[in-house]
């Protein structure tokens, strides 16, 4: 038997989909005896593994794991594992590995990494479990050799959505992951691509998952969608393609497709793309039933744009604002500020490109993120390479100092200095309470007008330090609000 293990991620109030594991569950599915066991939904993932692994054969645990929280829950189960069933070979998939393949190898715990799309490298990696396979032979894996030596085989040429079998829901108890939010009542998760063919700087998708972008047919993502709207009563969806709307002819037929089915949904998009898509389009968009899309705005500064090689302009951002208070969706703007060049300079001109943006259209959402590179030898913008050393081991990244810096809360980077970085964070508490996030549906609306009371004079007046108040009316607000089931 094989375990699909996907370690803790969000808060039970975010879960979704384990997407990552139900694509490897579709593979087997029919042809291997699986189980999926998800840290998101088990009080006690431990104890269900060990509870597998010592009523059945268990061949081998595959762990999906992304950077930050997934990766400090994988690392802890798999050491406990490690301790209870030294036998059991482990092998990590998903971002983590694909980037940091010598970090997870470098584990005990760890014997296997796959990198990239795992469908068909799990189903080899399977076949040389049993000794029908040559290890050395599969692409996309890494692993150790009798003497410790890592071995990294050739890279997997990626494969588009269409050419695996669907997610097995059946498998899962789908009523428990589709939680309220703004976009529905019963939100359900979705990604019908693979891959970004973009070169931004100061991001790692590429290097994961592919240069290239792969697309789902139309017709695919309808019958998927059809299926969870039929079958299980979903009215909402995020997708969580890096580039939704890779090509307006593909969309077109997608939005045509959706229409019928009344759902609500976000998803991220290409300022540059949607720029010029045509105003056809955009309202076919609205109509297929986006409410919301998120868009790497990144900067203010066309000059820090340029060095990210991000693509696009601050025109093509103001432009999109503008569109998209036309067709009625909510443009979800994210930044990342604070370029080692002059993170002074980039700081004060995003800011004020951000209240523009809030002029022109004030539903635009904000996110702000100090600029923390992706750690990846030589390939992080702004020659920060000498100025960051990249841990070597998963405890390492396991670390405050790791942790913080791959969630970017608080990061400390040396070329910024500290009242560069507060008033980051506090202007980003200011706009956050002047114009409180439409998808906190939890929120009552009387702790939307008190945040807007108490941040009104301090962003007319641009003054953002020291917000206390805001942060014991936030402390205030969480306490009062009402409570959520947790699983």
């Amino acid at each position: 038997m094989i375990i699909l293990y996907y370690p803790r991620l969000a808060k039970p109030k975010n879960r979704r989909f384990p997407l990552s594991i139900l694509a490897l569950a579709a593979v087997l599915e029919g042809r291997e005896e699986y189980e999926i066991v998800d840290g998101n939904l088990d009080t006690d993932p431990d104890k269900t593994i060990a509870g597998l692994c010592r009523g059945r054969h268990v061949e081998l645990l595959a762990v999906s794991v992304m950077p930050g929280p997934q990766m400090v829950s994988a690392m802890h189960s798999c050491q406990r594992m490690r301790a209870m069933f030294p036998h059991i070979p482990v092998v990590w998939g998903g971002y983590f590995p694909s980037v940091y393949k010598d970090s997870a190898l470098n584990a005990e715990y760890v014997d296997y990494a796959v990198r990239g799309q795992g469908e068909n490298t799990l189903l080899e990696l399977i076949a040389a479990l049993r000794g029908r396979a040559d290890y050395s032979t599969i692409a996309g894996l890494s692993y150790k050799t009798h003497d410790g030596e890592h071995r990294h085989n050739c890279e997997r040429a990626m494969l588009g959505p269409d050419a695996f079998p669907w997610s097995p829901f059946h498998r899962l108890p789908v009523e428990k992951y589709l939680r309220p939010s703004y976009f529905g009542k019963r939100t359900a998760a979705h990604q019908a691509s693979i891959g970004c063919p973009f070169q931004c700087k100061f991001c790692a998708i590429g290097v994961a998952f592919g240069n290239k972008e792969k697309m789902e047919s139309p017709a695919r993502t309808e019958a998927i969608m059809r299926h969870l709207v039929e079958h299980y009563g979903v009215d909402g969806v995020q997708f969580y393609d890096m580039n939704f709307f890779m090509r307006e002819d593909h969309t077109v037929e997608l939005m045509e497709r959706l229409e019928p089915l009344n759902l609500r949904w976000w998803c991220e998009g290409r300022i540059d793309t949607i720029s010029r898509y045509s105003p056809a389009t955009l309202n076919a968009i609205r109509r297929g039933g986006c409410a919301m899309i998120f868009f790497g705005a990144e900067s203010g500064s066309d000059w820090v744009l340029k060095e990210m090689n991000k693509g696009i302009t601050t025109d093509q951002t103001i432009e999109v604002a503008k569109r998209m208070k036309e067709v009625g969706i909510v443009p979800e703007y994210s930044f990342v500020v604070g370029n080692p060049g002059d993170p002074e300079r980039d700081t004060r001109e995003t800011i004020a490109f951000i209240r523009h943006i809030k002029q022109l259209n004030p539903a635009t959402e904000i996110i702000i993120q100090h600029y923390t590179p992706v750690p990846q030898p030589k390939a992080m913008y702004g020659n920060v390479d000498s100025q960051v050393n990249l841990p070597s081991t998963i405890e390492e990244w396991a670390t405050k100092r790791w942790y913080d810096f791959t969630v970017r809360v608080n990061p400390s980077m040396p070329w910024m200095k500290d009242s560069t970085r507060k008033l980051i964070d506090n202007f980003e508490t200011v706009v956050a309470c002047r114009w409180p996030t439409v998808q906190d549906v939890q929120a009552p609306a009387w702790s939307r007008r008190l945040l807007k009371l108490l941040s009104s004079w301090r962003y007319a007046l641009q003054l953002y330090s020291s917000p206390l108040e805001l942060h014991l009316a936030h402390q205030f607000i969480q306490l009062r609000k009402p409570k959520v089931e947790s699983i």
